[in-house]
């Protein structure tokens, strides 16, 4: 089997997190400066098998599109021209950066590594990836 791989976009960064190859566990991967991140994942598909690309979806508590879809729809159309055979799908992210944070909290991280915003982006991603493992 290949691996998933889950993405937290954001304008500045995007956290990552991907499957074992098994699609059992998610785990974080890291996060790259949002510029760089299409040559990221040419790299990262070179060395691994990739058969799924998530990215998350923001949506507004009425399920209506969040103001950051505006920079999202370009990025996934980048996507589909670059990885024609990997498909892509879309899954809710809402309240994932909240749940990011209390978990930072909850695993005992002192406040100022808190702070560390690629921290929450790449737990942001898990997130995401183990809603669509649990979904599956």
């Amino acid at each position: 089997m290949a691996r998933i791989l889950a993405m937290d976009f954001g304008t500045k960064r995007t956290g990552i997190a991907v499957t074992d190859e098994l699609q059992i566990i998610a785990s974080g991967l890291t996060t790259v400066n949002t510029k760089e991140l299409l040559q990221f994942l040419k790299d990262y598909t070179k060395n691994e098998s990739v058969e799924l690309l998530l990215v998350g979806e923001p949506k507004q508590m009425d399920n209506t599109a969040s103001e950051s879809e505006v920079h999202i729809k370009p990025f996934i159309a980048k996507l589909e021209k670059q990885f024609p055979n990997i498909p892509i799908l879309r899954v809710d992210e809402r309240f994932t950066s909240k749940m990011a944070f209390q978990t930072m909290i909850d695993s005992g991280l002192k406040k100022n590594q808190r702070k560390n915003k690629a921290l929450i982006d790449e737990i942001s991603a898990t997130l995401i990836l183990q809603s669509y493992l649990y979904s599956k």
